[in-house]
């Protein structure tokens, strides 16, 4: 019998998780697998951080913290985002979290309601449309494809929008495709959106320091898209700092006052010693985020190289982030020992259980022709999968 909610039952379960759980399985029977499926840096947290959380540890921060956060945290983020972003915010305007994921989905909850809709492009990161279905809205896909960079156009967006949209989720650097927005693609979205006052943009730049074109470019630098932003970062992927769970949006003080209305009933302020790291980690030095920034990129160009010696894929260079998400449909419908490739989770699953690498099918983030492949791992994990991927595919016939 199955009593469980509709809510519930509408939901996907997360792809990405379930191919590394997957991967972790093999492993466990002694398999030799390289995991490319989990977004997540394979560095340490920097040293200065840690030493922070252990004081505050000594210092006894352990008891409960506002539910937006700590003043001296969001008090860091203000200056952050004024010396980085050139972004004028108060610590009113802000908001911390148990992650940016949080922090995306209080936004979601705070603003869509029943028959909203909301613009996600494709490729998306797997949880936008799930909590956007989880509010009771409606995700409505716009799709780019690699040939235009997985980027979206101003003459998509605007052909998109209807009297029934409440928001746009733009992520940029992107998590799959590693897809940055320019200042002037952004100026074009921008135009489009100050003509529809009701869109809200949802923001996520949380690869924001992940990038190889210079300086990272935030929608809300434009006057008439700032009381209409909501900006979605966090200490995750520049700090190394995935478990330490803290994310944050900037907005308008009302609706950052409704994420601290909907989170106060449902899990109060985040921890409070990774608050007093994250604080070190927007005031101290930010040489380890350039050092590990160097190390992607380094790592980008060697996938890149490798990728394009795979016959049958088609690959863009991304510009930030740290994922490939090559073109494969070329594969689609050849076979090897009687197994059928039908789609990019077959590709996924045959390159895992035969390869031992695994990825991430695209039709979890809305390109089913496409796979994802984080290069958050050394050099040599990168060379080796790729010579295994470049074997395994050419077992199909």
């Amino acid at each position: 019998m199955n009593n469980l909610s509709d809510r519930l039952q509408r939901l996907s379960p997360s792809e990405t998780l379930a191919m590394s759980q997957k991967s972790n399985e093999l492993k466990a029977q002694g398999i030799d697998v390289i995991n490319l499926s989990v977004g997540e840096p394979d560095f340490n947290t920097p040293d200065h951080i840690k030493e922070a959380a252990k004081q505050a540890v000594d210092e006894n921060f352990s008891r409960y913290s506002p539910v937006p956060g700590y003043p001296a945290l969001r008090n860091a983020i203000v200056a952050k985002l004024k010396n980085e972003n050139n972004l004028e915010y108060t610590a009113a305007q802000i908001s911390c979290s148990n992650g940016a994921k949080q922090s995306v989905c209080n936004v979601i909850m705070a603003l869509v309601g029943e028959g909203d809709e909301v613009i996600v492009p494709a490729p998306y990161w797997v949880s936008y449309p799930e909590m956007v279905k989880l509010a009771d809205g409606t995700p409505v896909i716009v799709s780019a494809g690699i040939e235009q960079d997985f980027k979206i156009t101003p003459e998509q967006l605007e052909a998109a929008i209807t009297p029934k949209t409440k928001a746009l989720i733009l992520c940029s650097p992107s998590n799959p495709t590693g897809s940055v927005y320019s200042k002037e693609e952004l100026a074009g979205l921008a135009a489009v959106l100050a003509k529809h006052p009701q869109v809200y943009v949802i923001a996520d730049e949380i690869y924001e320091h992940i990038n190889y074109v210079g300086k990272h470019e935030s929608i809300a630098q434009f006057p008439e898209m700032k009381e209409n932003t909501i900006i979605v970062n966090g200490v995750s992927k520049a700090y190394a700092m995935t478990g330490w769970r803290i994310g944050f949006i900037a907005g308008p003080e009302w609706i950052v006052k409704a994420c601290n209305k909907l989170q106060g009933q449902y899990t109060s302020g985040p921890c409070s010693v990774s608050q007093k790291a994250a604080e070190a980690a927007y005031t101290g030095t930010q040489a380890p985020v350039e050092e590990m920034r160097q190390a992607f990129e380094r790592r980008r160009n060697l996938i890149v190289e490798l990728a394009k010696e795979i016959p049958g894929f088609e690959v863009n260079v991304p510009q930030g982030a740290f994922y490939l998400f090559p073109k494969c449909d070329s594969y689609f419908g050849k076979s090897y020992e009687g197994r059928t490739i039908e789609n990019a989770a077959d590709l996924a699953m045959f390159l895992l259980e035969v390869g031992h690498v695994a990825c991430v099918g695209g039709g979890a983030f809305g390109s089913p022709e496409c796979i994802r492949m984080s290069y958050a791992t050394s050099d040599e994990n990168i060379v080796e999968s790729m010579k295994r991927i470049k074997n395994t595919l050419a077992l199909l016939k």
